[in-house]
């Protein structure tokens, strides 16, 4: 009888990519072990109040509102070396911070973690040189680029999404045994088949007509100005519209549909992203690893609109080496390279067979039968 071995995940949510890649590899495990036990956690369940609006709120507010200065500490803190003391300062801060959180995990007791934000690992790594903590502990890297608060000593093994991040860790000393690119994780349901067809129906939407899906993440921010003039710029085109869970910009997305029929279709929050990219021939959407990484499984190419400077800029510029996704930094540029696009059906063409030839459906599964192995 297999042993049932007790996984724990790690995650951070400033953000939501990282939750969500911990959420897909838990997934992964329950399919790789049916017998096993796996728990996530969200490290900032297990710190003060305070701690938790500078390190989630904080962080969303200046990549939001001030991202040219996001870019600017992103660099910095990336080039600062690991033993100066604005880093030796930023990780005693954390500790004492996240006292709570070696409790929950004793509680736990697990065999293996694994950690999809570098916050975790980072304090894991002072308890293993401390001798009081054991079990292996794994990195999953969520971006196509490595920030250097990843390269943390004492682990077990790095998930890397593509091959520049593991010669990067590799350059920074992590010894190539411990690296292994499997790409970002992403949920079952994007690694399945859909019938463009049938998931096209299931939205009203005629499957033999050119169609894009808008994505505004979860505050479904700017997608009303974008949809108008989309919209209004080409009368062919059928546009799905998230405004996840900003229910001002779905109120307006649906007033302007009446004066849309049969182009415009806009929805609030929805679990049904992998049905919709089915049905869609390019994604409008900001290059966050975790959201790119759907886009690529599912083989769907991307037009990258307004990456904050840091990680996603470095995931655009992955993309468009790749050929997979084209840019643009403003409203205009989304109106230029839509008419572009369909100016030039095979740019797109080409596109998707670059989207598809970069997905990694399986990472999940790839990373988790890594770690499973491990135990074994």
């Amino acid at each position: 009888m297999a042993r049932s071995y007790r996984i724990l995940f790690l995650s951070v949510s400033a953000g939501a990519g990282h939750m969500r890649a911990a959420e897909a590899l838990k997934e992964a495990t329950l399919l790789l072990a049916p017998e096993a036990e796996a728990q996530h956690l969200d490290v900032m369940d297990y710190v003060p109040s305070t701690f938790r609006k500078i390190y989630t709120d904080y962080y969303i507010k200046l990549v939001t509102k001030h991202p040219a200065l996001w870019g600017m500490l992103y660099q910095a803190s990336s080039e600062a070396p690991p033993d100066a003391v604005s880093q030796k300062l930023r990780r005693a801060v954390e500790r004492l911070s996240t006292r709570p959180l070696r409790s929950a995990i004793d509680e736990f007791a697990p065999d293996a973690i694994v950690c999809t934000h570098f916050l975790p690992a980072e304090l894991l790594m002072r308890e293993i040189g401390k001798g009081r903590i054991s079990v292996p502990v794994f990195v999953q890297i969520t971006d196509f680029d490595l920030h250097r608060m990843w390269v943390i000593p004492r682990m077990a093994g790095f998930f890397a999404g593509n091959q520049e991040v593991a010669f990067r860790l590799t350059a920074h000393g992590i010894e190539a045994r411990q690296i292994h690119v499997t790409g970002i994780p992403i949920m079952p349901a994007f690694a399945q088949e859909h019938d463009r067809t049938a998931c096209a129906a299931a939205f009203g939407l005629d499957p033999m007509r050119r169609t894009y899906l808008l994505m505004g993440g979860g505050a479904g921010l700017g997608v009303g100005p974008v949809a108008k003039r989309l919209t209004a710029a080409d009368p062919e085109l059928q546009l799905v519209v998230l405004a996840g869970k900003n229910q001002k910009a779905l109120a307006e997305l649906q007033a302007l549909a009446q004066s849309r029929p049969g182009r415009l279709f806009p929805l609030g929050f929805t679990n049904e992203v992998p049905r919709l990219m089915a049905a869609a021939d390019l994604v409008i959407t900001k290059p966050g690893g975790l959201s790119t990484s759907e886009c690529l499984a599912m083989g769907v190419p991307m037009l990258l609109s307004s990456p904050i400077p840091g990680q996603e800029e470095r995931n655009a510029d992955y993309l468009m080496e790749n050929g997979a996704a084209m840019k643009a930094i403003d409203e205009i540029g989304l109106e230029y390279h839509v008419a572009l696009l369909k100016a030039e059906p095979q740019r797109l063409e080409a596109m998707r067979r670059q989207a598809r030839a970069l997905g990694r459906p399986q990472a999940g599964q790839d990373a988790m039968r890594i770690v499973l192995e491990a135990l074994a």
